[in-house]
């Protein structure tokens, strides 16, 4: 074999990442995974049946809860594991990293408190090293079972991107580079908010044209914010933009969407996320940016009104009243 990648996390992204890096025959490829039981019955079932049921595992991806074993001899690494979990995990794993090991993230979130996005995250914690970030539409249901999907990998290392970009083609999986990794990254981030609120407007009933005005107003948010940050506004309309953010909208798998589809209805917060099998990322990715739009006075309507909806008890029909009447003003 040629080179190998290891892949940290066993959620339906990382078990995705490890299936579609397992279709070139020169890399080897291992998945690990926290839990040693999750691990053992994934490797004796060769599937992810909590998360993907139905798709297989290779035989080829070796399937741990051992990190020494999984990370030994590895070229590259990544980081599938959520935002609010990932400094935890890298400080766990630091101890067994070599700063020569490049890391492609594809975690979509920008941590509390601290504000950092994933990439910012893993320098803090390993120190400086090549990363990149993989972004774009690119549902784990859907590639893990070899639907068509193109995506972008990220870095200010242009040549490490394009190694990344090497890695993960394939002949149903198109990957596009792009150096604006604060772009990328806040985009994947930020989409995650827009999500929630399109799914209030499904729970909600409100139909096409509420949610598409949403998604495209949601999108001028997401650009404000992003540039203020320090990212290309080109890469909004981009893959990492625009096209996760259309997806995470309307497919039945985004779980952002489903927070608040579930909001809409009449669920509680603390009643969703009791019963949901994955995290969904923009929940925490919603206070990040309220707290940060306010400290650098971004104007983000839409988010602000998903945080009250999460966090201070608006109902989501008082929220929708909200946006739709402030003051009018020039597109």
């Amino acid at each position: 074999m040629g080179n190998k990648v290891t892949v940290l996390g066993g959620g339906a992204m990382g078990t995705a990442c490890a299936i579609l890096l397992s279709e070139n025959p020169e890399q080897e490829v291992a998945l690990w995974t926290r839990n040693p039981e999750h691990a053992a019955v994934m490797a004796q079932s060769r599937q992810n049946e909590r998360l993907l049921p139905g798709v297989k595992i290779p035989a080829s991806v070796a399937i741990t809860a051992d990190v020494e074993a999984a990370i030994d001899g590895a070229d590259i690494l990544v980081a599938a594991v959520p935002t609010a979990f990932l400094r935890e995990a890298l400080t766990d794993w630091a101890p067994l990293l070599t700063a020569d090991r490049p890391m492609v993230s594809v975690i979509k979130g920008i941590e509390n408190e601290t504000f950092l996005r994933p990439s910012e995250i893993i320098s803090e914690i390993l120190g400086q090293r090549g990363v990149v970030a993989l972004g774009g539409p690119s549902h784990a249901e859907e590639i893990s079972r070899r639907l068509p999907a193109s995506v972008v990998a990220a870095s200010g290392d242009l040549s490490l991107a394009k190694r990344v970009q090497a890695m993960f083609t394939t002949d149903r999986f198109r990957v596009y580079t792009n150096v604006d990794i604060i772009g990328v990254e806040m985009a994947a981030a930020l989409k995650n908010i827009v999500a929630i609120a399109a799914g209030i407007c499904d729970g909600l009933g409100f139909g096409d044209n509420a949610k598409a005005g949403l998604i495209t107003r949601g999108l001028v948010e997401m650009t404000r914010f992003g540039t203020a940050m320090g990212a290309e506004a080109s890469t909004f309309a981009g893959l990492a933009g625009l096209g996760d953010l259309v997806t995470t909208c309307v497919s039945p798998y985004g779980r952002n969407r489903e927070v608040g589809e579930r909001l809409g209805k009449g669920e509680t917060l603390e009643q969703i996320q009791a019963d949901m099998k994955s995290v969904a990322e923009g929940v925490w990715t919603t206070r990040s940016v309220y707290e940060l739009s306010d400290q650098r006075d971004v104007d983000m309507p839409i988010a602000n009104e998903v945080y009250q909806v999460l966090f201070e008890g608006k109902s989501p029909t008082a929220a929708t009243e909200s946006l739709m009447l402030r003051p009018p003003k020039r597109e």
